[in-house]
C-alpha cells in the first residue's frame, strides 16, 4: 500500500553511518524527525536523530522499538538482518521492502537479477569448493577474479587468478564460504550512475560520475565523466531498466565497467545512496539524498540536473588531518565530515566536493593541493 507520509513524521533509518547522517540531514530540511537504530552510540546519524535506539541489527526487540516511533522505514546500507527486515515489512511501512536487500547480499542472486533485467554483466559461475574453481576456471580463462558471494566490499574478499599455478592459493577464500568466479575485464573506466524510483512508480537519474579507485576503494568522482554524450545516455538507460526491473523504490548505485569497445557491464548495485553520488550535495539541484527521503515518502521526486562541473574527493584517515588544515582555506571547496571519532587509514571521515567551471582546472587543483595521491 502506498502512503504519503508528511513532514512532522517520523523516517526509522537503520543503520547509523554517514549514508543514515545525510539521509537524516535532507530528511530534517523537509521537517521529518529522525530514529535510528545501529549498535554503536553516538554514530554519524544518532548525533542527529531525535530517538537513538543502540542494539544489533538482529534484534527483534530493537526492530519493534523503531516499528513503535516510526511512519515510514529505510535502510542506508544493505548488511542488514534479512529476517528482521522481513518482519519490518510485515508489520510496518518499509517501501523498499526486503527482496532488494537479499539481492544485494549475496553476488549470485544480484548477477542473476542484472541478466534478468536484459543488462550485461562478465561471464561468471559460481564456486563451491576447489574442484568448482579448476573447471570454471578453464572456460572462463585467465585472468580471473574469485569473490565470496557475500560480505566483501571495497576490495575485501576478492582474490585475482592471474594464472593456473595461483588457483590453490584461493583455497582460503572458498573456505569462508560460496563464491564467484568473474572473468577479469579490462576496462577504460569506472562509471556509475545513481537511480531514484518512488513509491508512486516516478523514476529520474542523476548525471553519469566517472570513478577512480585506489587499493579498491573510492578517491575521487569526476562529474560529468570524461565520456561522449551517447555513452553516458546509455549508461542511464541500463540503470533505469535495471531499477524498474527490481521494482526500485528508493535510490540505487549502479556501478559499472566500460570497455574501450564502447560495451558496458554492470558490476554491482547498492540499494541505497552511494558513495559516488556524493557529488550531487553541492552541483545538482536536488542530491540523492533530499530525492531518496522523497521517494519513501510519496512525494513529487525532484529535478536532478547538475549546475556545476564537480570533482568530489573521498577523505579517508590518513587524509583527515591534512584536510582540516587546508581545505577551509579553499574558497570553491565543500568539506562534509561524518562525525566519526577515530580516524583509521583506508576509513571514510569525509569527502570534498570540488566546484568550478570545468573538472579539467579541478583535478589539477587537486593535484596542486597536494592531499591526495594517486
Amino acid at each position: 500500500m502506498v502512503k504519503h507520509i508528511e513532514p512532522g513524521k517520523t523516517i526509522g533509518i537503520i543503520g547509523g553511518g554517514q549514508l543514515g547522517r545525510m539521509m537524516a540531514i535532507a530528511a530534517k530540511q523537509m521537517g521529518y524527525r529522525i530514529a535510528v537504530l545501529d549498535p554503536t552510540p553516538d554514530s554519524p546519524t544518532g548525533q542527529l536523530a531525535d530517538v537513538e535506539i543502540v542494539a544489533a541489527y538482529h534484534d527483534i526487540e530493537a526492530a519493534q522499538r523503531l516499528l513503535e516511533v516510526s511512519d515510514v522505514i529505510t535502510y542506508e546500507f544493505e548488511s542488514i538482518d534479512v529476517g528482521v527486515c522481513e518482519y519490518l515489512v510485515e508489520n510496518g511501512y518499509v517501501p523498499q521492502g526486503s527482496e532488494l536487500i537479499r539481492i544485494s547480499q549475496d553476488r549470485a542472486f544480484e548477477k542473476k537479477a542484472i541478466t534478468d533485467s536484459g543488462c550485461n554483466v562478465v561471464a561468471y559461475d559460481l564456486i563451491h569448493n576447489i574442484e568448482d574453481l579448476k573447471r570454471a576456471s578453464e572456460h572462463i580463462g585467465f585472468p580471473c577474479v574469485l569473490k565470496t558471494r557475500r560480505g566483501g566490499y571495497d576490495g575485501k574478499g576478492q582474490f585475482i587468478i592471474r594464472e593456473k599455478s595461483d588457483l590453490m592459493n584461493a583455497v582460503d577464500l572458498i573456505d569462508h564460504g560460496p563464491c564467484i568466479l568473474e572473468r577479469f575485464l579490462p576496462f577504460e573506466k569506472e562509471l556509475s550512475v545513481i537511480v531514484n524510483r518512488s513509491v508512486n512508480g516516478e523514476m529520474v537519474s542523476f548525471p553519469v560520475s566517472e570513478n577512480i579507485h585506489v587499493d579498491h576503494i573510492l578517491l575521487q568522482s569526476i562529474v560529468p565523466a570524461r565520456i561522449v554524450p551517447l555513452i553516458a545516455e546509455k549508461a542511464k538507460q541500463m540503470a533505469e531498466q535495471l531499477a524498474e526491473s527490481m521494482e526500485l523504490v528508493g535510490t540505487l548505485g549502479v556501478e559499472m565497467f566500460l570497455t574501450d569497445d564502447g560495451e558496458i557491464y554492470i558490476n554491482e548495485v547498492a540499494p541505497r545512496p552511494h558513495n559516488s553520488g556524493h557529488y550531487t550535495l553541492d552541483a545538482c539541484v536536488t542530491n540523492q539524498f533530499e530525492q531518496h527521503i522523497r521517494a519513501i515518502t510519496g512525494m513529487t521526486l525532484a529535478n536532478p540536473d547538475q549546475h556545476s562541473a564537480v570533482v568530489m574527493m573521498n577523505v579517508l584517515g590518513e587524509h583527515l588531518d591534512a584536510v582540516k588544515m587546508s581545505i577551509p582555506n579553499v574558497p570553491n571547496a565543500k568539506l562534509h565530515l561524518y562525525g566519526k571519532q577515530d580516524a583509521k587509514p583506508k576509513r571514510k571521515m569525509g569527502h570534498v566536493n570540488f566546484i568550478g567551471e570545468n573538472t579539467k582546472g579541478i583535478i589539477q587543483q587537486i593535484k596542486d593541493i597536494g592531499i591526495w595521491r594517486q
